[in-house]
């Protein structure tokens, strides 16, 4: 089974607003780490959001992610 790591940011509707996908787990959590110290002060208090979760299928990653093999 293949793992795909994908890191998002979400904004306060729920919109996906940036998403990287990729099969390493460290370039995955840096790419999280990374949405959330851009996300500012204001962002934060109106609800923006980053989350990294898991696929099993490059399917299932959304068709705007960039793509990291």
């Amino acid at each position: 089974m293949v793992t795909i790591w994908v890191s998002e940011q979400i904004d306060p509707s729920g919109l996906l607003y940036a998403c990287i996908a990729c099969r390493d787990e460290a370039q995955a959590r840096e790419c999280v780490q990374s949405f959330e110290k851009n996300l500012t002060t204001e962002q934060k208090a109106a609800g923006w959001h980053v989350r990294l979760r898991t696929v099993a299928s490059w399917d299932e990653v959304p068709s705007t992610a960039l793509k990291l093999c």
